[in-house]
């Protein structure tokens, strides 16, 4: 009966902990979507697959054109790109504060819109590392880009990484 009552006594103080116990099981930082309260999305990019891309051909001269936008929606206006990074796919947002350094001044943005231009010549002398010689069909050579964008209340938007895929 000693026994009995022991078991008892012992599920009774499990069964009340399981029931009592605050729960701290709560979502960080570091596993939610880190999503910004204005998006900032890339004009006229392919979105299939990983990050967005554009795409090039070196024989047409190799220029880059990379338009970001935010809903108009939002009521906010982009005041400027602050920092661009620039490399091989495997750049990401941290880029920025190492690397973020493509351009010597900011680029100022127009109400919901703000342009970026490049060429593929004039990322290969800014990041001589990285290989931007296009290669045979079906492979093919990616560089990307990661931005900084300021909008008019100063708030920051470090924006997905979008790739430019270069084509002979």
């Amino acid at each position: 009966m000693k026994k009995i009552a022991f078991q008892f006594l012992i599920l009774s103080i499990v069964a009340f902990a399981g029931i009592s116990c605050k729960d701290d099981y709560v979502y960080s930082d570091l596993v939610k979507d880190n999503r910004p309260a204005v998006p900032v999305t890339y004009t006229g990019a392919t979105t299939y697959g990983f990050d967005p891309y554009y795409e090039t051909s070196v024989a047409a001269g190799g220029a880059i054109k990379i338009t970001l936008s935010i809903p108009s929606s939002s009521g906010r206006t982009i005041k400027e790109i602050s920092k661009i990074a620039a490399g091989a796919t495997s750049i990401n947002v941290g880029t920025l504060n190492t690397a973020g350094n493509y351009t010597a001044a900011p680029i100022a943005g127009s109400g919901t819109t703000v342009e970026f231009t490049t060429t593929v010549a004039e990322f290969a002398t800014k990041r001589p590392a990285v290989p931007t010689a296009p290669l045979a069909l079906p492979n093919f050579r990616e560089i990307a880009f990661v931005f900084l964008v300021t909008l008019d209340d100063g708030t920051e938007i470090k924006a997905v990484p979008v790739r430019v895929r270069i084509l002979a």
